[in-house]
């Protein structure tokens, strides 16, 4: 394959304090409740296995592929993220500087030496979609999988999707105002007066085929809902039903089945 030349920029490294001091040693709750369990589930890790976590950020992952027995590897194109990492995870893993992009140009790796593949709510910062896939693939055995969570693309949209409340059916309701169009989307954070990190939305197919394309066949999904914050008032029953129908993640395994 043609790697790139030159590691892509990323939007994360002027708020990377911020968000490491935010998800703190142990990751948010719904990294330590959520995401990282379904991580777990669709890995389904054995003993010695290579993983390879893209796009690893302050390496919230790596205690828990370590204590599963598997060997862990982060990358991430965030220096000062991976200077946390380094320091705090350190002992479960190695940490890599360089994106996706560039990962056949990292010494450290070999074509086809991971056993998996884990986006923990990365995929979605990276682009353009098709080169992110196949720099990953190439980083797989045959065999292996790719594990991927990320916000679920068709109920939550940044900046295109809501709630809102239906009065005459005293029913909470979820608008999505735009679906099929892919779309970069600046996403402020507050207060911190620093540049917008971007968010990529894509819809579901544009992951589904984009596997396939590289031998790749999807072979299980959890849509994730989350428990909602205690509410009270009339509207409290259409909320509550509403926030278990409508998943918040969407969790994505794949395995290579090409060569």
């Amino acid at each position: 394959m043609s790697p790139a030349k030159t590691p892509a920029r990323t939007s994360w490294e002027p708020v990377a304090e911020w968000y490491a001091e935010w998800v703190g040693d142990t990751g948010s709750f719904q990294h330590r409740q959520v995401t990282i369990p379904a991580v777990l589930e669709l890995l389904a890790l054995r003993r010695g296995e290579q993983v390879l976590d893209i796009g690893a950020g302050p390496g919230l992952l790596a205690p828990a592929v370590a204590r599963a027995g598997a060997h862990y590897t982060g990358v991430d194109a965030s220096p000062k993220l991976l200077t946390v990492a380094r320091r705090r995870h350190g002992r479960s893993g190695r940490f890599l500087h360089a994106d996706v992009l560039t990962l056949p140009q990292v010494s450290e790796n070999r074509a086809g030496s991971f056993d998996a593949a884990v986006f923990l709510r990365s995929i979605q910062d990276m682009d353009p979609l098709p080169d992110v896939l196949r720099c990953m693939a190439w980083a797989l055995r045959g065999g292996g999988r790719v594990v991927m969570i990320m916000t679920h693309p068709c109920f939550r949209v940044p900046r295109l999707s809501g709630w809102g409340w239906d009065d005459r059916r005293h029913m909470h309701y979820r608008r999505v105002d735009r679906y099929l169009t892919s779309l970069p989307v600046p996403m402020a954070t507050a207060g911190l007066g620093t540049p917008a990190t971007v968010r990529y939305h894509r819809p579901l197919q544009e992951y589904v085929n984009g596997l396939a394309q590289h031998g790749f066949l999807v072979d299980r999904l959890l849509e994730i809902p989350i428990d909602p914050s205690p509410t009270s008032g009339r509207r409290v029953k259409g909320e509550r039903l509403a926030m278990h129908e409508f998943p918040v993640f969407l969790g994505l395994r794949a395995r290579k089945v090409a060569p």
